[in-house]
């Protein structure tokens, strides 16, 4: 058996295989309410065999959405649909994770083919929050400092989404602390200038990922697991760094946290980032290595010899694809067949594997 079709035990879940479905926007709910467009997504790529399905970055609260259209689990209503999709999703043999996120400065954003910008008020849009007066763009509006009501609020608002996320039948949760959004954007330097508690020291701008995972372990079952997703470089001077990512994973370790989901980027509208094949790789190598944490390797990712090769080198221990899937829901089906690893087929497409 290929390294990339062993299975993976993480608590008492275990995945079939080291592939998992990156979390991706699909920008196509309404009110948060997730839809028939999310569980033929969602489910066609359980059915393609991926070992992990992580549902895409579902918003905590309203304020918290990246743009209008975007998942959400901040009220119970939310659930009926969530369950149907979870349901089908362990049906296919699949694990279903979700993603928990709040946008912070980064929210209220038009969806990409709406193109660049904020969705103004009256247009449905509202005021972002940040930990400092700091826009992602310039040009953007100033966000509004969260003080300790409103951090005590976005604790209190992921402590209450995990608690939705095991009612609606998610096996695993990833904090989402990356790509510029609210948790990435008081980890680094260059967005979070507060002199209080949550600023300044590397001690002060991870409390509130340490508190966020306080809180959501007092309602999420402890023989889950819980990934965290990192931008491990803010590919800016005197931002977030890969020795920080590494500090941080150590503590993590010690939190409960089972894997690092390491990527890279966002936080910052002029970074200048050398995308490539396996070009995040190393930030995952380097992390695991040094921490002695799970991770898990994302960013063009596209074949199934590269997959296994990441694995076999002792760089990452998950394989996170995202564009790839998209291309082709069906690809741990092909890569088990590159492989020369013998997969099951649902026996709806059995005839097609010939």
């Amino acid at each position: 058996m290929s390294r990339l079709f062993s299975p993976l035990t993480l608590k008492k879940i275990t995945l079939r295989n080291r592939i998992a479905v990156s979390p991706m926007c699909q920008y196509s709910a309404v009110d948060g309410f997730a839809n028939d467009w999310h569980l033929v997504h969602l489910g066609a790529r359980a059915i393609g065999g991926a070992g992990l399905i992580i549902q895409e970055a579902t918003a905590v609260s309203p304020e918290g959405r990246i743009s209008p259209q975007d998942l959400g689990i901040w009220q119970d209503e939310h659930l009926d649909k969530l369950q149907q999709i979870t349901t089908f999703i362990r049906q296919q043999g699949a694990v279903p994770g979700i993603q928990l996120a709040h946008a912070g400065r980064k929210a209220s954003g038009r969806r990409p083919w709406e193109g660049e910008g904020k969705v103004p008020v009256e247009e449905g849009g509202w005021t972002t929050v940040a930990p400092s007066a700091i826009p992602f763009r310039e040009e953007e509006p100033v966000p509004t400092v969260l003080d300790e009501a409103g951090i005590a609020k976005v604790i209190n608002d992921f402590k209450e989404a995990a608690g939705r996320s095991f009612r609606a039948g998610y096996e695993l949760i990833e904090i989402h602390a990356a790509h510029g959004y609210l948790i990435h954007q008081f980890l680094s330097p260059l967005s979070n200038q507060r002199t209080d508690d949550y600023g300044g020291s590397f001690e002060n701008r991870i409390r509130l990922l340490l508190e966020v995972l306080e809180a959501v372990h007092t309602v999420w079952p402890q023989e889950l697991p819980v990934f965290v997703r990192i931008s491990a470089s803010d590919w800016a001077e005197g931002g977030w760094d890969v020795e920080q990512s590494v500090q941080l994973a150590k503590v993590l370790k010690t939190k409960g946290v089972d894997l690092i989901d390491s990527s890279s980027g966002g936080l910052v509208s002029y970074a200048r980032i050398q995308a490539g094949p396996n070009y995040q790789v190393p930030f995952a190598e380097q992390i695991k290595k040094e921490s002695g944490m799970l991770t898990g390797a994302v960013g063009i990712i596209t074949k199934a010899e590269q997959a296994e090769a990441i694995l076999e080198n002792g760089q990452a221990d998950l394989i996170l694809i995202a564009r790839e899937s998209l291309r082709d829901p069906n690809f741990p089906l092909h890569a088990a067949k590159i492989l020369g690893d013998d997969m099951a087929w649902v026996p709806q497409y059995e005839r097609a594997k010939r």
